[in-house]
């Protein structure tokens, strides 16, 4: 069987193909992937309406490029797949619009696929994939959930944020230092040159006894420790991007050390603690957050003291891409859990809780 998947949920425009045979992992046949990144950045941030606009002008040709790549003809498709949500409305509806129109331009079958789940089950395209039951950390930009899974569907929420995410948090802290966008990678890069110990931050929840994330405050003690350090700030002020030039480099880079390392240190310690409480000794790390390298150091470090094996997507995969998509799509086939359809029309959820899908 070959799926191709779709994914157009953010700001990347992913399209790939996926090969299963029998009951083992499905097989990457060939994958492109199109970044908004240059076109947001003058923005600071991801613009909707620019975002669907270009998901239409790319989604075809990333499609067509795929199909030549992994010379397979549009009729050895046996699936199409696209991502139903969450994410954005606009650009959602645009990779379900595609994926639609081509299955039925095909005579193919369609399959909706949640990007969280696209996201969980990407580690096993990885050349160490995982095998069930584990425990998932799930980070990404909007998301941060500790889950149990038991299979594919199968999921059991243990912990989530109650507020930020912490790719929320590494993006936000990162535009009070000044940084482009994205944030959360131009924080970890400034933050090699820093001292992680340099200033006291908070780690929320980090004592809490549960499993739960909250990364707001965090957000807020950044700022408020940047004000002390930025001289002629008057009293109740925001800080902006310009003021940014009277810190030193070194203030600025142990800033962005401090807060890296405040939030891999309640990632961690609440994934150790998930373990510990499921008794279960493999961890999967999945999502954004999951290619930062500090975490997967941390990570890498604690587990090996406690014998638990930890799994991650290829670099590659750990952003938004159709290579998660037609594989989430390709595994539940596999299993039985969910079946495709010859019917054309098609919604979207842009709020949709993963331990909510069937």
């Amino acid at each position: 069987m070959i799926v191709l998947g779709i994914e157009s949920s953010c700001d990347e425009t992913g399209v790939a193909l996926v090969r299963t045979q029998g009951p083992g992992v499905p097989t990457l046949l060939s994958a492109a992937l199109h970044s908004q990144i240059a076109m947001h950045q003058a923005y600071g941030g991801v613009v909707p309406e620019l975002a669907s606009r270009d998901h239409i002008r790319r989604v075809i040709p990333l499609t067509m490029q795929v199909l030549a790549e992994a010379q397979i003809a549009q009729s050895a498709i046996d699936v199409v797949a696209f991502t139903r949500g969450p994410g954005l409305a606009g650009a959602l509806l645009v990779g379900a619009g595609a994926a639609c129109a081509l299955a039925a331009a095909w005579g193919k079958p369609v399959i909706g696929v949640h990007h969280l789940e696209g996201h969980l089950l990407s580690p096993f395209l990885s050349q160490d994939p995982p095998e069930f039951p584990f425990v998932a950390l799930l980070v990404s930009g909007g998301h941060t959930q500790l889950m149990r899974v038991d299979g594919v569907g199968r999921y059991t929420m243990l912990g989530e944020t109650i507020d930020d995410a912490a790719g929320e948090a590494f993006d936000k802290s990162a535009k009070l230092l000044g940084l482009g966008y994205p944030g959360g990678p131009a924080l970890a890069q400034l933050a090699e040159q820093g001292n992680p110990t340099a200033y006291a931050l908070p780690r929320p929840l980090l004592h809490s006894g549960d499993l739960d994330f909250s990364f707001a405050g965090l957000k807020t003690a950044v700022l408020t420790q940047i004000k002390r350090l930025v001289a002629d700030v008057p009293e109740g002020a925001r800080v902006r991007a310009d003021l940014m030039l009277n810190l030193s480099a070194q203030a600025r880079a142990d800033m962005a050390a401090s807060t890296q390392a405040a939030i891999t240190e309640v990632l961690v310690k609440k994934s150790l603690k998930a373990l510990q409480q499921s008794g279960l000794k493999r961890l999967v790390v999945a999502g954004g957050v999951g290619a930062n390298k500090s975490l997967r150091k941390q990570l890498d470090a604690a587990c090996a003291q406690r014998g638990v094996r930890v799994h991650y997507p290829e670099l590659h995969l750990c952003t938004d891409n159709g290579a998660m998509i037609a594989l989430a799509a390709a595994m539940r086939l596999q299993t039985g859990s969910t079946q495709a359809q010859r019917s054309y029309a098609f919604d979207v959820k842009p709020r949709w809780p993963l331990d909510a899908i069937a």
